[in-house]
């Protein structure tokens, strides 16, 4: 029997921070196996209780997936001694957590990222069979043109590193592009468009699979992903261009 705080628990699933958890409480607005919660201290089994919110039932979850708006200069990584990294903008209650970036994206590269502590998700997500196609949108310092586009479909080599086929749509204005990969090697987008001379300005992550980047998160903000968004991580996503 794992007992927690039923405001440390609510919390973790998207209900606020820890107070204003505590002031649902004390509104009346939790109850659990039907009885009205009076102290946010009250401590509950997640595996057994049944909780309601405003009278809607909660399904409180073992593990935890969130969608990041990841900004740029803060690292894809759980901890680091000289550096803030994705974890350190997560409120306390999910810092605390344990999750960690379901793979990774530089430093200087913004948008979507996974954060979780499903380690079974997450390699999922990482491995090669599972096919995860991954959209970004890149603005250059040179326009794009068709003999790119022919390039990044027959796949390219970029110095040592050898990439799969990969989908390029030019956009209206020429320096900016979308590219589809499904790999994810170190730098890649960058050193793909290395390869074909041009330099990425900025990049920003748009979607993973079929699932896109929530346009409400600011950068740095973070929220859990339903069931069935996280099920879109895994679903093929159509051609999108700029």
């Amino acid at each position: 029997m794992n007992m927690e705080r039923i405001d440390k628990v609510l919390a973790l699933h998207g209900f606020g921070s820890r107070k204003e958890v505590a002031a649902l409480v004390k509104r009346g607005g939790v109850t659990v196996n039907g009885s009205p919660v009076k102290k946010a201290d009250v401590k509950i089994d997640p595996e057994r209780d049944e909780v309601l919110v405003m009278g809607e039932p909660v399904t409180l979850r073992r593990t935890l997936v969130l969608m990041m708006n990841k900004p740029a200069g803060v690292l894809s990584a759980s901890r680091d001694s000289r550096a803030k990294t994705v974890v350190d903008l997560l409120p306390p209650e999910l810092s605390r957590r344990g999750l960690f970036p379901a793979g990774r994206l530089d430093k200087d590269t913004e948008g979507l990222l996974i954060l979780t502590d499903d380690g079974d998700l997450a390699h999922r997500m990482l491995s090669p069979k599972s096919h995860v196609y991954k959209l970004y949108e890149a603005e250059l310092d040179k326009p794009v043109g068709e003999e790119d586009v022919r390039l990044f479909a027959q796949g390219l080599r970029a110095g040592e590193l050898e990439c799969l086929p990969a989908q390029l749509f030019p956009g209206e204005d020429p320096r900016v592009a979308r590219v589809r990969i499904r790999e994810g090697k170190f730098h890649q987008v960058k050193r793909m468009f290395h390869a074909v001379g041009k330099e990425v300005i900025h990049l920003r992550r748009l979607s993973i699979g079929n699932l896109s980047l929530d346009p409400s998160l600011k950068p740095g903000e973070a929220r859990l992903l339903s069931e069935e968004e996280q099920a879109k991580i895994f679903e093929p996503e159509g051609e999108k261009g700029v």
